[in-house]
This record gives C-alpha cells, sequence and structure tokens, in this order.
C-alpha cells in the first residue's frame, strides 16, 4: 500500500549526509541528492498537487544525534509525511579502528523507536529507508592520511562494517512494521543493483551515493508514494 501525499502537505527528508548533500548551500534548502530529486520528479508529474518539501538532515548524524534535535528540526515543524534514512554513521564506517565505539544494534532501535513513537502517535506517515554499505573493492575513508593521501580500507574492514550493519538493517525493518511504515529497502536495492554493474557506479565509497545512486533511491522512493 502506498502513501497517499495530498495537496498541500509537508514533506519532510533527515537522517545524516546521505540525506544531507550540502542543503545549506543549496538555494531550496534540499541539496543535491535523492531529497531534490523526488521534489522535482513529484512537481513535474503533479503540478495540480503542490508540496511543501524540507530536508533537515545532518552530516555525521547518529541517531542519537538526532534525538537531540528532533524537537526543533521534526516535531516543531509538524511534518504530514517523514522519511528518515539513518544508521550508518551507527555502524562506526568512518573509523579507521576496527575496535572503535560502535552502538549496539539494541541500543540503535530503542533509540529509534523513541524518535518514532510520537510522530506515529500524531498520524504522521511514515518512511523508513534502510542504511545499505555497497561491496567495493577498496572503501576511502572520509579526509586523508598523515600524508596527505587518500585512507583506503580493505575488505577485511568492510566486512567488520557490514557485520555490524546487517543487525541495524534488520532493526529498521522491524520499526517499519511496528509502526506501520513504508520501508524502501535500500541494501537489497543497491545489492541487487551491483550485480548488473560495479558498485563503485552507485557509491564509491560504498556509502554515499553517486548521481546515478541518488537517482535510484528517488525512484524507489516515489514508487512508495504513486
Amino acid at each position: 500500500m502506498t502513501i497517499a501525499i495530498r495537496p498541500g502537505s509537508t514533506v519532510m527528508f533527515t537522517g545524516d549526509s546521505i540525506t544531507d548533500c550540502r542543503r545549506r548551500e543549496s538555494e531550496d534548502g534540499l541539496g543535491y541528492g535523492y531529497p531534490l530529486l523526488v521534489a522535482g520528479a513529484w512537481g513535474h508529474r503533479h503540478p495540480d498537487r503542490p508540496v511543501t518539501w524540507l530536508n533537515t538532515a545532518n552530516a555525521g548524524d547518529k541517531v542519537m544525534d538526532l534525538q537531540a534535535r528532533w524537537r526543533r528540526d521534526v516535531l516543531d515543524a509538524r511534518p504530514d509525511v517523514l522519511s528518515v534514512l539513518v544508521g550508518v554513521n551507527d555502524m562506526g564506517w568512518h573509523t579507521l579502528d576496527p575496535k572503535g565505539f560502535v552502538i549496539p544494534a539494541e541500543r540503535f532501535e530503542a533509540d529509534y523507536d523513541r524518535l518514532l513513537a510520537p510522530l506515529a502517535e500524531a498520524g504522521t506517515r511514515l518512511i523508513l529507508v534502510e542504511p545499505f554499505l555497497l561491496p567495493i573493492r577498496a572503501v576511502v575513508e572520509a579526509g586523508e592520511g598523515p600524508g596527505g593521501d587518500a585512507v583506503r580500507i580493505g575488505e577485511e574492514q568492510r566486512d567488520a562494517w557490514r557485520a555490524d550493519l546487517d543487525p541495524k538493517i534488520q532493526a529498521v525493518r522491524r520499526l517499519a512494521r511496528r509502526y506501520g511504515a513504508r520501508l524502501l529497502a535500500a541494501d537489497g536495492m543497491f545489492a541487487e543493483l551491483a550485480t548488473r554493474t560495479e558498485p563503485e557506479h552507485w557509491a564509491a565509497d560504498g556509502v554515499h551515493p553517486t548521481p546515478a545512486g541518488h537517482a535510484a533511491l528517488a525512484e524507489a522512493w516515489l514508487r512508495l508514494v504513486e
């Protein structure tokens, strides 16, 4: 069952850098990624159904960071539809230390649950986008190494991230069922797309989508509301 977006609705995207996409530097506040593509496609297909599109994502956010700003950035805006994509930073993909601090899946789910509960009570329709990690050959770390070169992480680190992320993906799926939310199964979608061409075509570092990856997310998102 799809979510009906009524004329005059407010639709909000929130989460981490995958959704942020330099939104503060863009004139419309949507950034350059899939939220912009969704809004553009919707306006093209439904010029008679105007929608207010908002993006409150922050690069680097974990679920605990969303909690700190949830009232101000989300609840006070009273969106009719809220789309959330968070979890890859809870996986700790950006740390070079494989034994570094990683949030347990149980805490991730409990904290995420607390975000969704007041929205469900208020009747907000929810779209949950599961976090994802593509099987690229070398993961490029954000930033630079001591010598100024890009830091690359091999298969062992990537496999550790995958082992940590999978329970969090399952947590998002459980939350979607619990709250009657629409689920965008992005991890499965990208895994399937990666069988057709190299994974780097969709996300060069395995996490942040390329233009093609953002287009794939936007198309999948629109299928949930039309």
